[in-house]
Order: structure tokens, then C-alpha cells, then sequence
């Protein structure tokens, strides 16, 4: 299809038409996902410190008073013992290049039922021979934390097995809804719903420098920046592709240089 716009002709060649009406909104709708992303980002990040100030509450009274959205990173605390046998190993957990695992060890509470507290990263064999056996404290004592509730689904590269008959226990990832009935069912009472992250310093802490994101609002800012330039780039591309714009501008370019060369009596 041709079109004039003044000294301006086009030239829609149907198949490049069709390819840039597909793939440009697409670009431009991924740098503006990128763009929502990191607004989510930042509005986390401000909820995480407005909520780390904040005193620690009773755990029971958080899910008696908050809507579970509200929950992430809210301080609580509570009081009981580790069943020092009885953890889980978060798999494929990296901190500054080394690998390791995350332990989550199941912990009765005093006030009855139990709860699942993530007491952070220990290194872990490349090889995979041997898995670590962190020691728990033994009696009594009273944790502080964060409670987490994951932002999206855990990404699993398989199925993963709910079983609560085999500890320790590799995993990808905490499943809490499967993972909290199964043990609900074997152990005869409630599990609270969410994980608890542990403070540095409480009891049975081991390496909890826990990250609030996983990927920073500045990164997310970055990618659409790169979406939105292969955009201009495919938009540049189109319109040199079916206009005469590039000649005219070779016209005006090769018109001033010779206007700058002439020569006069």
C-alpha cells in the first residue's frame, strides 16, 4: 500500500506491517510491566522498613487481627522449643558465590500448636555427599522474627512431595498450604500458616541476612529502559524500512554541503 504525506511516501509492505503491529505493543507493554514491577518493589521495600520498626507481636494475634496480605514481614514472637531433629533444607540457596541450604526446623510452641521458623543459611557441600546438621538449642526459648509471605508461588522444577515422615528433608521450596495440613495431620494440631524468618541474635539463628527482594526496583527500571529502546529501535527501524524519510534526509544533508561549497565572484 502506498501513501503520500507531502514530499513524505510510504511504502507498507504487508508482511513488515503485520511483524511491527505484532511485536512493538509487545515491547512497549513489557517495559511498562517492568515499570509496574518496580513500583511493587518500592512499595514492599517501604512496608519492610515501616514494619522493622515496629514491636513484635503475640504470632496468634497477627492472623487474629491482619488480613493475610498484610502479614509480610510483620514482627512477631513466640515461645517453645525445637524438636532439634526435625528440619527442612531450603535447596540451591547462594550467599556471595557459596552454596547452602536454608534450615527450617519445626518448633513447638508453648501456647499449643507448632510453627515452621527459618533459622537461615548454612553452607552446604558442592558435591552434595554429606548435608549439614546444624544444632538446635535445647529447653525453652523465646524467638522473635518476621513473617513471610511469599509474593508469588515458589518456582518448582518438579512435583515435590508433602511427606513428614523423613527428616531431615531437601526441598526446592516451602509449600505451606500441602506442607502445613501434612503436618497438621501427623502431628495431632495446628501449624501456623505462614514461615517465621528469624532475627539475628534470637536463639538458634544461624546466617539471616534475608533479602526483602529478589530483584531491585533499579533493575526493574533498567529492563524497561531496554524494552522501550529495542521499541524505538523496531519504531526507527519500520519507518526507514517503508518511507522515503531516509533519502530526504540524504537529500538535505548532500543539498548543505553543497550550499557550504559554492564559491562566490
Amino acid at each position: 500500500m502506498r501513501a503520500s504525506l507531502g514530499v513524505l511516501e510510504l511504502d507498507l509492505e504487508w508482511r513488515t506491517t503485520l511483524f511491527v503491529a505484532l511485536l512493538l505493543p509487545l515491547l512497549v507493554g513489557l517495559g511498562c510491566w517492568q515499570l509496574d514491577r518496580e513500583v511493587e518493589k518500592r512499595e514492599l521495600l517501604t512496608r519492610f522498613e515501616a514494619r522493622r520498626a515496629a514491636d513484635p507481636v503475640p504470632v496468634d494475634s497477627a492472623l487474629a487481627t491482619r488480613a493475610p496480605a498484610a502479614l509480610a514481614y510483620l514482627p512477631v514472637r513466640l515461645r517453645g522449643r525445637y524438636l532439634a531433629d526435625r528440619y527442612l533444607l531450603l535447596d540451591n540457596r547462594v550467599q556471595a558465590g557459596r552454596f547452602g541450604y536454608e534450615i527450617v526446623s519445626l518448633f513447638a510452641r508453648e501456647d499449643g500448636g507448632y510453627a515452621l521458623v527459618n533459622r537461615g543459611w548454612v553452607p552446604g557441600d558442592p558435591a552434595r555427599r554429606s548435608l549439614p546438621e546444624p544444632a538446635a538449642p535445647a529447653g525453652v526459648v523465646e524467638l522473635t522474627g518476621q513473617l513471610y509471605v511469599p509474593p508469588d508461588p515458589p518456582y518448582l522444577l518438579g512435583e515435590q512431595s508433602s511427606a513428614v515422615n523423613d527428616w531431615p528433608r531437601v526441598v526446592q521450596a516451602l509449600e505451606m498450604a500441602p506442607l502445613g495440613e501434612a503436618l497438621a495431620e501427623a502431628l495431632g494440631a495446628p501449624v501456623f500458616p505462614w514461615s517465621i524468618r528469624l532475627d539475628a541474635g534470637a536463639p538458634g539463628a544461624l546466617a539471616v541476612d534475608w533479602p526483602v527482594v529478589n530483584v531491585s526496583p533499579a533493575k526493574h527500571r533498567g529492563y524497561a529502559v531496554q524494552w522501550f529502546t529495542m521499541a524505538a529501535v523496531l519504531g526507527l527501524f519500520f519507518v526507514l524500512r517503508s518511507s522515503n524519510l531516509w533519502a530526504l534526509l540524504r537529500g538535505r544533508q548532500a543539498a548543505g554541503g553543497n550550499d557550504d561549497g559554492r564559491t562566490h565572484d
